[in-house]
């Protein structure tokens, strides 16, 4: 079995996703105009260690429990269609090369399944593990919404390699380590767990921290396909 592995936010896609979805509503006015600014600066604090991913996730995922199923999976319909003039060619040519050498491929992000199931359509990726939105029952309409909090672990630093595992495990697949070979593609050093558990770590225009220990440990490094 071989694993091809993808990191999504300025991996697959050179921007953050939820950056794109956030701005994505505000114009449209489903959100307040400031809406953008707020994720940004979560996102901010979140880099700098003062939030954690729970406080990203809630900030763009809590406006959305007033929102009814139909209504949400429209907004994700037109969404994708507003993502794909903004896909890199080169990025799908990569995801297509794998898939053509007959590899499993997986996005594994941390972003919200509710953003990132748009981006993996784009790609043609069937299997996306990502941070889960707890859902709860709203009351009159009788819907399991989201509430803006996580459901279960997120999809976010080690505990990608979980989400891997655990999918391996469902799929009644050998482990990572088991595998034939396996490249996993990222720009985070957040992402340096998953990568150093794979036989083929890719670095996608890498942060200077994981550009420096790719450049130390002989990794491919690839600022542009």
């Amino acid at each position: 079995m071989r694993l091809a592995l993808f990191d999504l936010d300025h991996t697959l896609i050179p921007f953050d996703s939820g950056m794109l979805w956030t701005r994505f509503l505000a114009e449209r006015g489903h959100l307040p105009a400031q809406a953008e600014a707020e994720y940004v600066d979560h996102c901010l604090q979140y880099v700098a260690g003062r939030l954690d991913i729970n406080a990203v996730h809630r900030i763009l995922i809590r406006p959305l429990a007033q929102v009814d199923t139909a209504t949400l999976a429209a907004w994700q319909i037109d969404f994708q269609a507003a993502m794909a003039p903004l896909i890199p060619p080169a990025m799908q040519r990569l995801v297509a090369a794998h898939r053509e050498a007959g590899d499993l491929c997986a996005i594994v992000t941390a972003t919200s399944r509710i953003v990132a199931a748009p981006f993996a359509a784009l790609f043609g990726i069937d299997q996306l593990l990502s941070t889960e939105a707890a859902c709860a029952l709203h009351h009159p309409s009788g819907e399991r919404r989201p509430t803006g909090e996580i459901a279960g672990v997120p999809c976010v630093r080690a505990y990608k390699i979980d989400h891997v595992e655990n999918w391996l495990r469902r799929q009644r697949l050998p482990s990572i380590a088991a595998a034939e070979s396996c490249h996993f593609y990222s720009d985070s050093i957040s992402d340096l767990p998953l990568l150093q558990a794979v036989s083929h770590p890719v670095a996608v225009r890498p942060d200077e921290r994981l550009r420096a220990h790719a450049t130390e440990h002989g990794w491919l490094i690839v600022d542009g396909f």
